[in-house]
């Protein structure tokens, strides 16, 4: 049964039971239901509710979102609970999330273990809470905090829960705290739609407005949560309810809400294919190679999964480098409060820096992030080979080389694999698993139990240059480029993505990163290149004059005195002089024509990756896109993206854009296919 519930003297005790993490779909709504007529029947002193298992409940069945609702109604039996005449206490044993925070408000009393978790997340689905959440939250803990949670969706812990009000006690054992609370005192506590709403804040709402504006400017649910809140702070409470109620439907069914929970269930669902069943080897000792701003970041990462780590280093001045690079991110996450003091010392005791390979003898997974150069790998790798146990896995953390010719200088190329992180590697979620030729599945399954124990998103990828991500950004990069030189403005170019959902412009992040990073990238790619493919020279003039971005003052933007990016002349007359070099009559696109271009160049080539196999799926493209390369969440990702505008409608503008080059706007036959079977991107397949 997905709700159970027992009677002990005078007490009822009801239990959430819905593995894995007891999600409130329609069995657990009646079960809850029934509980509160039961209690009434048996006329009970109390009834102490939580959830079987790590959690107590971690809010709605999503699957449900796209069903029509079905009776009963969550709002419903959260009013069941809070008008009952027998008092409800919620134990919280774990998470309480979204209608799980709801049935723990609408309780006369909450209890929470160490450790729980208790928020309203709705907005991050594309919704609000729909249960009562934003009548009730702002009742226990003030319009302040109230607002901050609903519109933020970060969960509070137990102490910051106890502080703010929202729970009345903090206990290791929140069933037993329950049982023994003093039935008069129980008794005492009005119920939630009791309270007084507090006094609708003018300053309070707008700060609330601009704090949403300037982090969530694109998304609907958080200012329409602050709507919902302000309203129901001026009329009775189960008036605010139905207001609440008609939002929450409306918002569900909107294609934010729908994006939203298309990427929620698809991160969820990353994880090894199903096929692959070899055992990973075991994960405790690992050796990063190279100390520099990526391979610090995959070692702080590691240690702060509790692995051991040796990085290695070429000579005693790089040791010292990477001894300084690891402990930023120490300090930096100590003063973030992301770790203790006790925590830090724990890292540094567990990390190892050397450039004596031997140290490294008892690693079963080593990760190469050197410099990207063919023969440094190789050079890596060969060393790695000679000092590490004949089953420990060798992966390269390459973003472009090809993992085949890597693994090629390798005994065994089954023990090589492609785990390409992402910058920063401590704080970006995706890990792109690179399955090489012969990459053996022991390899590819210690990749997947890699990214579990680092809590990344993984994602499979087979070998081409950039691999899922790097591919889709370089026909970006050359869209947007092209784009520059025929008749726009980096800053007109990266204005265009952003008002789409970009958090920063193309232009704006290889500022940030480093244009001769990409510059490097070219040199590589020059003996390979197809001449007839147009080739954009702006960026390599701006690196012969020394503008390489943020680091030096000057890129394709200026940064005065360190400061916020300012507009470059010199930049737009770079972008006229080879035009005119090249004898292009320029032409003024407009935001629109910018953004269908650099999208459409972009869904084009990700359909490419889908037809040859290098991407398993459109949703794999959807994650890469999200968590590797800030494509709007709330878009769903690229090829959710592109399932909105439809296959056919999609293969007719690229038909116009190959009149004027019929190389780089070749439409992909995967997009043909599906154009003509009417079939979405989602359920597409790879050519036979």
């Amino acid at each position: 049964m997905s709700v159970t519930t027992r009677r002990e003297e005078n007490v009822g005790f009801v239990e959430i039971d819905n593995p894995p993490v007891n999600a409130i779909n329609q069995a657990v709504r009646q079960g809850l239901l029934d509980a509160v007529r039961w209690a009434e029947k048996e006329m009970l002193d109390r009834v102490i509710v939580t959830g079987a298992g790590r959690a107590f409940a971690a809010g709605a069945d999503a699957k449900e979102f796209d069903k029509a609702p079905v009776e009963p109604h969550l709002p419903d039996v959260m009013n069941a609970i809070d008008e009952s005449f027998v008092p409800w206490v919620a134990a919280i044993n774990g998470v309480a999330l979204g209608g799980g925070a709801e049935i723990a408000m609408a309780c006369r009393m909450r209890i929470m273990a160490p450790g729980a978790q208790i928020g309203l997340p709705e907005v991050t689905l594309g919704v609000i809470p729909g249960a009562g959440g934003t009548a009730r939250l702002p009742r226990l803990v003030g319009l302040e905090k109230a607002l901050d949670m609903i519109t933020g969706g970060k969960p509070l812990r137990a102490e910051a829960a106890l502080a703010a009000g929202l729970v009345h006690m903090v206990d290791e054992n929140p069933v037993d705290a329950a049982f023994m609370v003093n039935t008069e005192e129980l008794g005492c506590i009005v119920p939630t739609w009791e309270f007084n709403p507090p006094e609708a804040d003018a300053d309070v709402l707008a700060a609330a407005r601009e704090r949403v504006a300037a982090k969530m400017s694109d998304q609907i649910a958080p200012q329409r949560a602050i709507d919902v809140i302000e309203h129901g702070l001026s009329v009775p409470f189960h008036e605010a309810l139905k207001t609440e109620r008609a939002a929450f439907i409306e918002l569900k069914g909107g294609e934010q809400a729908r994006a939203l929970r298309h990427i929620f269930f698809a991160e969820r669902a990353a994880k090894a294919p199903d096929w692959l069943d070899a055992a990973p080897v075991p994960l405790e000792q690992v050796a990063v190679v190279g100390g520099g701003t990526m391979g610090a970041g995959i070692a702080y990462a590691l240690l702060n999964a509790g692995l051991s780590v040796t990085l290695l280093e070429t000579d005693a001045d790089g040791v010292e480098r990477a001894k300084a690079n690891v402990e930023k991110i120490v300090e930096a996450s100590l003063k973030r409060g992301m770790i203790d003091a006790a925590r830090a010392e724990d890292h540094r005791a567990r990390l190892t820096v050397t450039d004596d390979y031997g140290q490294a003898n008892k690693a079963t997974l080593a990760i190469e992030a050197a410099f990207e150069s063919m023969e440094v790998k190789r050079d890596v790798f060969a060393k790695l080979e000679a000092v590490l146990p004949a089953d420990a896995i060798l992966a390269s953390n390459t973003s472009y080389l090809d993992v085949n010719e890597i693994a090629s200088c390798v005994a065994d190329p089954s023990r090589v694999v492609g785990l390409h992180f992402f910058a920063p590697a401590h704080i970006m979620k995706l890990l792109e698993i690179v399955n090489a030729d012969a990459t053996g599945d022991v390899a590819l399954a210690t990749g997947f139990a890699l990214a579990k124990k680092l809590r990344k998103v993984p994602v499979l990828a087979g070998v081409c240059d950039g691999f899922i991500g790097n591919r889709i950004l370089a026909r970006y990069r050359e869209a947007a480029d092209t784009v520059l030189m025929d008749g726009s403005t980096p800053w007109e170019i990266d204005d265009a993505m952003v008002d789409f959902g970009y958090a920063m412009g193309l232009y704006e992040t290889q500022d940030l990163s480093g244009l001769d990073i990409s510059h490097a990238n070219r040199r590589r790619q020059d003996a390979t290149r197809d001449p007839n493919r147009r080739y954009i020279p702006i960026a390599d003039r701006l690196v012969e004059m020394g503008k390489l971005g943020r680091k030096t003052g000057a890129g394709w933007y200026r940064y005065p005195g360190g400061g916020g990016k300012v507009a470059d002349p010199i930049v737009a007359d770079l972008a006229l002089e080879e035009a005119h070099f090249a004898g292009i009559t320029r032409v003024d696109y407009s935001e629109g024509e910018i953004r269908s271009r650099l999208l459409h160049a972009m869904i084009n080539e990700a359909a490419d990756l889908l037809d040859e196999g290098i991407a398993q799926s459109a949703r794999d493209i959807d994650l890469v896109t999200v968590f590797g390369y800030g494509f709007p969440r709330w878009r769903g990702g690229l090829m959710h993206y592109a399932d909105t505008l439809g296959a056919k409608a999609i293969v007719a503008q690229l038909e116009e854009y190959e009149k004027e080059d019929p190389l780089v706007w070749k439409v992909s036959p995967l997009l043909r296919r599906c154009a003509e079977t009417d079939t979405p991107l989602a359920d597409a397949k790879p050519s036979a």
